[in-house]
């Protein structure tokens, strides 16, 4: 666009509003624009690529070339839809360039560990104060969530974080896709089943170790038990 930008700081209730302010120049409708969508279209990327600086990067060209294409943009489809799928197509783009690099497909790579995810949080997650203890707990299921979910294939991944993660209804993300609702529906459930069998994988080492029972509190339930029926403890072991 040759056109000069303009910061004009003013509210927008909807996003055909700020794309008709953004086409008169208003660059502050822009900022608003990002900042409504920049959520959904980074967590869209980065269960395409499965890595956060990648995504963001995606995330990014796809706001240039959307800018500077407005022309293109038809009153028929959402703002929403017409980003999302700009979005996908940069980060398809990007994990191609990426395979052709290294000489092979990098989503049957198995998960990294050490990669500095961000921090998915689920919808509807208590927001109280946790304990330091509580907040590692929390912490450690969140890494085992992400790389369960990073380990679905990749059409499946989408649809299960378009639907589950960012909460979009099964027309929404046919539309984000691009693909039918049927569709959309047969991906999120094998998704869901496959992160089921990945997560019982994870977990079941450490399901042995679950509400432990023993030392201290064991001691504190004998002893309390057999004060409140006048009954002496026994001598310890020697």
């Amino acid at each position: 666009m040759d056109q000069a930008i303009a910061i004009r700081p003013r509210t927008a209730s909807t996003d055909e509003d700020l794309i008709g302010r953004l086409r008169q120049g208003d660059a502050a409708a822009f900022c608003a624009l990002m900042q409504r969508h920049n959520q959904r279209l980074f967590r869209m990327a980065r269960s395409i690529l499965r890595h956060p600086s990648d995504a963001e990067d995606a995330v990014q060209d796809a706001y240039v070339l959307a800018f500077t294409h407005l022309d293109q943009f038809r009153e028929a489809s959402s703002v929403a839809t017409w980003l999302g799928r700009i979005v996908l197509n940069q980060a398809l783009r990007r994990l191609r360039q990426r395979d052709a690099m290294t000489g092979f497909d990098r989503s049957d790579d198995p998960p990294d560990p050490t990669r500095s995810a961000p921090v998915i949080l689920f919808p509807g997650a208590p927001q109280v104060p946790a304990t330091p203890e509580e907040e590692a707990a929390r912490a450690q299921i969140r890494r085992v969530l992400e790389r369960a979910i990073d380990e679905l294939p990749d059409k499946f991944r989408l649809v299960f974080v378009l639907r589950e993660i960012e909460q979009l209804s099964v027309e929404e993300t046919a539309s984000w896709l691009d693909i039918p609702t049927e569709t959309v529906k047969t991906r999120l459930h094998r998704a869901r089943r496959l992160l089921g069998r990945s997560l019982r994988q994870q977990l079941s080492p450490t399901l042995i170790g679950v509400f432990p029972f023993a030392g201290e509190r064991c001691a504190r339930i004998v002893a309390r038990v057999l004060d409140r029926l006048g009954l002496p403890e026994p001598p310890a072991e020697g």
